[in-house]
């Protein structure tokens, strides 16, 4: 083989593969903000902002987290008919089952139990929560249809299907969020979870629909690969699962701390618009999980996927400290976020300790799309055991001091244990990285 029948995976190519996904990261994280700030300008905003975006939320996320990795596992996995069939039962089986643990979860004493002894809400919003719960009941079921049919979209070839999917959510969500605010009698956290809710099965429907023409081009045998099997299939996903839940649970895990330290109710609040803006930027690179995972194991691959994460990190990390370091900051929490005016402090002071947060969402894409490519995903598990070990132990400390906000715990937690997080991640996908590195200089020398 020469040099020059060796096909590189391009700078251009990359971008092409990663633009839309980022688009419809970003435009999917525009839905928190604006779920946010409709709740900000509704009335009672300091409590339905705290029962929707520190209570609700957190509880409806860890009903549908073991649903999320569905789009991983469809790229990585979903290489013939055989595969496909097998991969869509399962969404359907975990789909339902999630389902009815979200019933349970909303529509029964369960709830209390959760909420009122084990996270320790302050009362005012045990009520408030459970209804937008309980309106997000069909979203397990949206989530993992979506999440399926995108990884098929993406697998072979038409990831700007899953922009203009995303459009069609972003603009489902609008629309029900003027409606309320036109209304302007229903409360905040019934509007926004209806929003929510709309949104997600707006965008389920699409994808169904774009997905027909293009599951013709899924290979009908499996060619010189082996069957994908239910033994492989779960050693595969299982930890993927775990890893989603692990990282998901740390939200009501971070309510109930943040609940008992100081000003329980105003950093709850301030809490779901913070990290809403953080993860804005963080789509970016989150992004370009797929990315790596789509095209590491192509030859000629590594050099410009490992370029590309640089020039991705410094564009962020310079994007965002435009952000933090001016007037733009305020003008996010007062005119857009709408947070009243005794919640702004909290926020400007509290987004500094998460400065590092946007840049290195991208180092933890590359990291962890190596090892998804691996097919070793026990690393990606053990990575989210450690950030939740880490931000377990700064919320024990802030409970212990009681001396501090509960934000500015959260905030310097969150941070501090996903620094930890990537760094164990980029200690297990040294051997993927190796072996594509080691891959490309062979080629590059036959």
């Amino acid at each position: 083989m020469t040099k020059s029948s060796i096909t590189t995976i391009t700078l251009k190519k990359i971008f092409q593969t990663w633009w839309p996904l980022a688009a419809s990261w970003l435009l999917m994280s525009l839905e928190g903000p604006l779920v946010n700030a409709m709740i900000a300008r509704l009335a009672n905003p300091e409590l339905n902002l705290a029962g929707f975006g520190s209570v609700a939320e957190p509880l409806r996320s860890l009903t549908t987290a073991p649903l999320l990795m569905l789009l991983s596992a469809t790229v990585a996995l979903a290489r013939d008919w055989k595969s496909y069939i097998k991969i869509r039962r399962f969404m359907l089986v975990a789909a339902g089952v999630m389902t009815v643990v979200h019933f349970l979860l909303a529509y029964t004493p369960l709830y209390f139990v959760v909420v009122r002894d084990l996270i320790g809400v302050p009362e005012e919003i045990v009520s408030i929560s459970r209804v937008g719960l309980m309106i997000t009941l069909p979203l397990p079921w949206a989530i993992g249809y979506r999440r399926f049919q995108q990884g098929i979209m993406i697998r072979y070839g038409y990831s700007n299907a899953v922009v203009t999917g995303t459009f069609i959510r972003l603009g489902s969500v609008l629309s029900v969020l003027l409606i309320g605010y036109g209304i302007g009698t229903i409360s905040g956290i019934i509007v926004g979870a209806a929003a929510l809710t709309a949104g997600m099965f707006a965008e389920a429907i699409y994808c169904g629909w774009r997905v027909k023409p293009i599951l013709q081009f899924i290979p009908k045998d499996c060619g010189d690969h082996q069957d994908l099997t239910w033994k492989s299939f779960i050693m595969f996903y299982l930890p993927l699962v775990l890893t989603s839940l692990l990282n998901t649970i740390w939200r009501p895990i971070g309510s109930a701390a943040i609940s008992r330290m100081p000003e329980a109710i105003n950093s709850l609040a301030v809490w779901p618009v913070l990290s809403g803006v953080i993860f804005m930027f963080q789509t970016l690179g989150i992004s370009y999980n797929e990315v790596v995972v789509a095209l590491l194991d192509r030859a000629g691959s590594y050099k410009n996927l490992r370029k590309f994460a640089l020039l991705l990190f410094t564009g962020i990390t310079l994007l965002f400290l435009l952000i933090v370091c001016t007037p733009l900051s305020n003008f996010w929490f007062e005119t857009i976020s709408a947070l009243p005016e005794d919640l702004l402090p909290l926020a400007n002071n509290a987004i500094w300790l998460m400065l590092p947060l946007p840049g290195v969402a991208v180092f933890i894409s590359w990291f962890q799309g190596a090892v998804l490519c691996s097919q070793k995903t026990r690393g990606i598990t053990e990575s989210v055991i450690i950030f939740l070990a880490v931000i377990l132990t700064v919320l024990g400390i802030g409970i212990a001091s009681n001396q501090v906000s509960g934000l500015y715990f959260g905030a310097a937690g969150f941070t501090i244990a996903t620094l930890c997080q990537m760094g164990w991640l980029w200690y297990r996908a040294r051997p993927a990285l190796k072996t594509a590195r080691e891959r490309d200089q062979l080629l590059q020398e036959q």
